[in-house]
């Protein structure tokens, strides 16, 4: 999954592809390096951002403003894309679905707007179900669980996500579940839900990692960067590792910034599985 951020602040990427020429022909070049489908975001969920309380920094009209153009322009190229929508906005979400995208993907595993669960229904959406603690705002200051606590946590949540889904007629095959790494988890936490990430497999459903470019990976890289977090630049190959190690833990789907690289790491990965 090849990640377009249409934003002006995400953390990874922001302002770069901001204009719609720059997002259409991003999301072309992640396609033609193989990616099996795109996400496509125009609010960043990155730490202390206003995203997903009563008053976000982006409106569902701004969002839309900026994301609809973005979607409509790939698939005149490329009718057959597959296209997910980042957003945990109803509105936002049937637009974008009325406009040719298949998926939504919603950090919030439906939680931070009522009427989600029932448009992605309604309108029979494919869904990844994220895990996410607490709001952005809030996650600098949540409280170090340990291992077992911290598993149980977020096994708990995507379990009442997958209630709400089911519920409102969402099809079992339509929903991939994810951790949220980094959403709501502090630095080591990651590394303790990376290590046990098969356990949720007996949620059902296939898993779906985003690691590329976290800031838990540059925490880790500190000490090769004079003690101060690797920059954003600077976590490619961290990225990689981290995403590994996710397939070997039962990942079926990455979520990267950077395709070919993830390409290639995933070939690896499968190939020790086969022989395993």
């Amino acid at each position: 999954m090849g990640v377009v951020n249409i934003t002006p602040d995400s953390f990874s990427d922001g302002g770069f592809f901001l204009a719609l020429d720059q997002a259409i022909a991003h999301a072309l070049r992640l396609l033609d390096e193989g990616a099996d489908l795109l996400d496509l975001g125009a609010e960043s969920t990155r730490p202390s951002s206003r995203a997903g309380g009563d008053a976000p920094a982006v409106s569902a009209e701004e969002e839309q403003a900026r994301l609809l153009p973005v979607l409509e322009g790939i698939l005149r190229v490329r009718p057959d894309a597959i296209l997910s929508v980042d957003t945990y906005k109803a509105e936002t979400a049937r637009a974008a679905l009325v406009a040719g995208a298949e998926i939504v993907n919603d950090v919030s595993g439906f939680l931070w707007s009522p009427a989600m669960a029932a448009v992605c229904g309604e309108l029979q959406a494919g869904v990844v179900l994220m895990h996410t603690r607490g709001r952005p705002e809030e996650w600098r200051t949540q409280p170090q669980l340990v291992s077992d606590a911290l598993l149980a946590m977020v096994r708990d949540g995507l379990a009442a996500s997958l209630r709400v889904a089911r519920s409102s007629g969402i099809s079992p095959e339509a929903i991939v579940v994810d951790p949220g790494y980094g959403f709501g988890k502090r630095f080591d936490e990651n590394y303790a839900l990376l290590a046990r990430q098969s356990e949720l497999l007996a949620l059902g459903c296939p898993l779906l990692a985003g690691v590329s470019r976290k800031s838990f990976l540059g925490h880790t890289l500190a000490p090769l960067f004079g003690g101060s977090a690797a920059p954003v630049e600077a976590r490619e190959a961290a990225s990689l590792a981290a995403m590994t190690a996710a397939i070997l833990q039962g990942v079926s789907m990455i979520r990267t910034h950077a395709v070919r690289p993830a390409i290639e790491a995933a070939r690896i990965a499968d190939a020790i599985l086969a022989a395993s």
